[in-house]
C-alpha cells in the first residue's frame, strides 16, 4: 500500500490524531509512547498494555518495541515516535526489517520540534524531508502519509489492518503546553504492570 499525501506543513491536532488511533487499537496490542506521545496519551487512554518510555530515552522507543514484538508475536506492537527521535536513530527502520517484525507498527509523529525541551526546531525542520520515502526504501511493506483528521481517522482501520511491518507519517501540530506536564506513572510500576500483563 502507498498512499503517500501531500508533503505540506499544516498538520492535525496531536491529541485528535493520538485519539483516532485509541479508538482503532485492539485490547490485545501493546502501545509504546516516548517523549512528546507519553504526556499526551496518557490523557487519552489508559490501558493496561500501555507503556511510556522515559526518562532520557529518546530514541529508543522503536528498539523497544522490536524486542517486544520479537518476544510477543502473537500481539501486534504499535510505537509511537517524534521526528526528533526518529531523528536519532534511523537506523531502527532497518533494524526492524531485518529482525522480521511483521507484527510492528511506527506511527511518526512529525510536528519539526522537540517538543519536551523547549519546542526548538529538529535538525531537519528547513528541509525537505520523505519519511514516507525512507520507510518504503528500506522495505516497510505499508507505508502510509496523513496530514489531515478526516484521511487519519478514514484509512487507520484499512492501514492498522495490512502487511506488517507498517510505517504511517502523520503530520501533526506541537503538543498543548499544559499536556507537557502530564505526570507519569513510576517507570517500576509500570514495569511491574506490563510485565505481568505479558506474563514475563
Amino acid at each position: 500500500m502507498d498512499s503517500s499525501n501531500s508533503n505540506s506543513q499544516a498538520g492535525m491536532p496531536l491529541r485528535s490524531a493520538l485519539s483516532v488511533l485509541a479508538n482503532a487499537r485492539q485490547a490485545e496490542d501493546v502501545v509504546i509512547t516516548n517523549q512528546g506521545s507519553s504526556r499526551v496519551w496518557p490523557l487519552i487512554a489508559q490501558h493496561p498494555l500501555d507503556f511510556h518510555l522515559n526518562p532520557s530515552t529518546m530514541g529508543g522507543a522503536i528498539p523497544f518495541g522490536v524486542g517486544i514484538a520479537l518476544a510477543q508475536p502473537q500481539r501486534e506492537v504499535i510505537v509511537l515516535t517524534g521526528d526528533g527521535s526518529l531523528l536519532m536513530s534511523m537506523g531502527s527502520l532497518v533494524t526492524v526489517m531485518a529482525a522480521g517484525c511483521n507484527n510492528l507498527t511506527i506511527v511518526l509523529l512529525d510536528n519539526n520540534i522537540y517538543d519536551v525541551t523547549g519546542g526548538q526546531k529538529t535538525a531537519a525542520s528547513d528541509l525537505k524531508n520523505d519519511y514516507h520515502g525512507l520507510a518504503r526504501s528500506v522495505g516497510f511493506p505499508t507505508v502510509d502519509s496523513f496530514n489531515d483528521l478526516a484521511g487519519w481517522t478514514e484509512g487507520v482501520t484499512r492501514f492498522l489492518q495490512s502487511q506488517g511491518p507498517r510505517f504511517a507519517w502523520l503530520q501533526v501540530d506541537p503538543a498543548l503546553a499544559d499536556d507537557m506536564k502530564t505526570i507519569q506513572e513510576p517507570m517500576d510500576e509500570q514495569l511491574s504492570r506490563i510485565g505481568h500483563e505479558l506474563g514475563c
